[in-house]
């Protein structure tokens, strides 16, 4: 019995000797690859008033208390009481989030973090174009819950990447159940008739809980006819609208050409006889030329062509939404949100179009030349992508030369709010991190009425919220991480506004006949084509207005029958080129491109963003800050409405950049990264460093505690007058 229990000893010590040698190589090597790293893993929230970081309090007790949502003079506001609002808002909460408790944690995460408005994007119909009443009242129960915690909704139901209709659909013909329907919604009929039984489900059927009609509840913003989609992108080809659907869109066009040169034939003849494969004037029917055409080539058959597409694009938006309002609905209504062939000349007759609603809307995503299977909704192992700066202007494929154009560029259309409903910087580059202060401050300064991060999928800080790793996920370090001090900035207007820099009054038949506009919202203006935009006021036809303007300070576009001249001011205050840095008009905001580091200004929010180690030590208003690292974001913001001069409870947020725990890449040539694994929980934060001085008499007597991840007092962290910042410490308070 001895022998057995000597020999049993001695055989689970050799055991214990092999595992440890067999596991002492990875164990150094996750040592090595989390060194300079701390895991971000915030504990279950209890939710309590002491968390320095819960905003809760800035949204109403319950959404709608202060009356439906408007639009008056480009601000979104309260119908009740007349205030002004904007959303700093996600798309959200995830799809798979159905229990009641989950989705009142949802909200209240979402409501801490300053978060006033979710998207909710899905459809309600199922492939033969039944209403699903499931998914109506998940819907119902999404608004209810964010309403609880002060959060708006806004609700997309119709994206044409959602259906496939069957081949024998009797209200879409000529489908084979693997094809998407766009374009089809703006002119089939008996389409139209099937959608508008999904919108009278989701806006009228009542509450089991309250019996209340989405259509009557404040809480609900607004609505999105149509999700990404339009005549003037490059969807719209023979190729995605199968012949029976070209069919009818055809003759319509035929009929409209009747109208306006009496015949067919009289058309043809005064296009100089430019006829299309498809045309047949003996069924009534003419065909379209190819968007590449019609922008470069610019016809008279195109500008009749461009014209008919827009009438028939506007009124469809016109009808839907007296069909909207007459089932009762009071909150606003947008149109759609997508870019076109060509930013220059179908850009804004899309612009145009939305003006049938009460505001515009747009999509924009910073991507980072992510490639590989399905990488345009998943990141995967052997999937390749580059790191990219926006704060230095570098362009997507790596090696081209800086590409000046953001989704956060904004001009404002004929005295409408704008909103960005989906945007994001995408995983998994490395400078994600400056998005929410990037977004905010510029948000701010062109007075964006409302920013919607995508994509809120769960409401837990994991890396793989789902069975695949999604290129957006929201609820990262890096995102909602610093949605506390970016939400401030942007929601309570810490940046000012900026001058209006441009102001375009463009002549709605000169767009019609393809003329363009000398400021293309998206179109991607590279460093080579900036020595060719005016300066000043001359503006000649085929000009482009230098699109670094929309750091400086803000432009307005209107739509008039007359037109008339453009009143551009000088840019030369605020961009110097040689330098490579752009001023705001405010001063409050600094981008040096060169350095990639955006320094924010302002009475009441102060900070610097990006390269902070090349940005050496940067001296502000009331604060000095100085860092070796060479990507963070340090701000301090006010918590008591006043100016950080005298600020009694100031917010620190500190970031560096984030990656996946465990993820792993290998050189792909150049600059491109092939990614070996893409990782696993928890997020992963490279170690925060650097110090911050606030600049007033009386800072060695304000004490600076630091936080934990969900905001609450940890320890102490000596005073204002110099503060070391902690490795692994995002937030700290500063007060008396």
């Amino acid at each position: 019995m001895n022998l057995k229990r000597t020999f049993r000893v001695k055989s689970l010590v050799l055991g214990a000797l092999c595992l440890a040698a067999w596991y002492a190589p990875a164990a150094r090597g996750l040592a090595e690859e989390t060194a300079g790293w701390f895991a971000f893993a915030p504990k279950s929230d209890p939710y309590e008033k002491t968390s320095v970081i819960d905003l809760r309090g800035l949204n109403e007790p319950q959404a709608g208390d202060g009356g439906f949502i408007g639009a008056k003079t480009g601000d979104f506001l309260h119908t009740k009481t007349g205030k002004p609002l904007r959303f700093w808002a996600v798309n959200g909460p995830p799809g798979d989030l159905k229990d009641a408790e989950g989705l009142a944690q949802a909200a209240k995460l979402l409501a801490k973090h300053g978060v006033n408005l979710t998207r909710v994007h899905g459809g309600y119909f199922d492939q033969d174009g039944n209403v699903k009443m499931d998914n109506v009242k998940h819907a119902i129960a999404v608004v209810e819950a964010m309403k609880a915690e002060g959060i708006y909704s806004h609700l997309s139901i119709y994206f044409p990447l959602w259906l496939s209709p069957k081949p024998d659909s009797t209200w879409l013909h000529g489908y084979d159940g693997k094809k998407h329907p766009f374009a089809a919604l703006y002119f089939n009929k008996d389409f139209q008739a099937k959608y508008r039984e999904w919108w009278k489900a989701v806006l009228t059927t009542p509450s089991e809980k309250t019996g209340k009609r989405l259509a009557d509840d404040p809480a609900v913003a607004g609505v999105e006819i149509i999700n990404e989609d339009s005549f003037f992108f490059w969807t719209f080809t023979a190729d995605n609208v199968p012949d029976p659907e070209l069919r009818i869109i055809e003759t319509m066009f035929g009929g409209w050409l009747k109208k306006k040169y009496g015949s067919l034939d009289a058309a043809v003849q005064k296009w100089g006889g430019l006829k299309t494969p498809r045309d047949n004037p003996a069924e009534g029917r003419m065909g379209f030329r190819p968007l590449w055409n019609m922008f470069n080539e610019k016809r008279p058959r195109d500008a009749d062509t461009a014209r008919f597409l827009f009438e028939v694009q506007y009124g469809f938006y016109q009808d839907t939404y007296k069909f909207l309002r007459g089932l009762g609905f009071k909150g606003l209504i947008t149109c759609s949100n997508w870019a076109t062939a060509s930013p220059q000349v179908f850009g804004p007759l899309e612009k145009l179009s939305y003006t049938a609603g009460d505001f515009i809307d747009r999509h924009g995503y910073f991507g980072c030349d992510h490639k590989g299977d399905n990488a345009a909704w998943s990141v995967r192992n052997g999937h390749t992508y580059a790191d990219r700066s926006a704060l230095r202007f570098e362009p997507e494929v790596p090696g081209k030369p800086k590409s000046f154009v953001h989704p956060v560029m904004d001009p404002h259309y004929n005295g409408l709010p704008s909103m960005i409903s989906e945007t994001t910087f995408c995983r998994p580059s490395r400078y994600r991190s400056e998005a929410p202060l990037f977004y905010a401050a510029y948000g701010a300064l062109q007075h964006s009425d409302a920013i919607v991060h995508f994509a809120m999928d769960s409401a837990r800080w994991v890396v793989k919220p789902g069975y695949f790793m999604q290129p957006w996920t929201l609820v990262s370090p890096a995102m909602m991480g610093q949605f506390p001090a970016a939400a401030l900035v942007y929601r309570q207007g810490l940046v000012a506004p900026g001058e209006t820099l441009v102001d375009l009054n463009l002549k709605v038949d000169d767009l019609l006949d393809l003329k363009g506009t000398p400021l293309p919202q998206d179109a991607a203006f590279d460093e080579l084509r900036l020595k060719d935009v005016p300066q000043g006021t001359a503006l000649q036809p085929g000009n482009v207005i230098d699109p670094l303007v929309h750091f400086a300070g803000r432009t307005a576009v209107r739509f008039t029958a007359a037109g008339g001249p453009p009143v551009l001011k000088d840019l030369k205050p605020f961009v110097d080129r040689a330098k490579s840095t752009v001023t705001a008009s405010t001063g409050e905001l600094k981008l040096d491109y060169a350095k990639g580091v955006l320094v924010i200004n302002a009475p009441a929010a102060q900070g610097v963003s990006g390269a902070l180690r090349d940005a050496g030590e940067t001296t502000l208003k009331n604060m000095t800050v100085t860092s070796d690292l060479e990507l963070g974001h340090i701000v301090a913001v006010s918590l008591d409405g006043l100016p950080l001069a005298t600020s009694k409870k100031i917010l620190l947020q500190v970031m560096s950049e984030e990656k996946n725990g465990d993820f792993k890449t290998e050189p792909a040539g150049g600059q491109l990264k092939r990614i070996v694994s893409i990782g696993r929980d928890p997020w992963m934060v490279k170690e925060l460093s650097g110090t911050v001085k606030l600049n007033r008499p009386d800072a060695a007597r304000l004490k600076v505690t630091a936080l934990d991840f969900n905001g609450y007092p940890a320890k102490e962290a000596g005073t204002a007058a110099e503060i070391k910042l902690l490795p692994d410490v995002v937030y700290y308070l500063i007060a008396p």
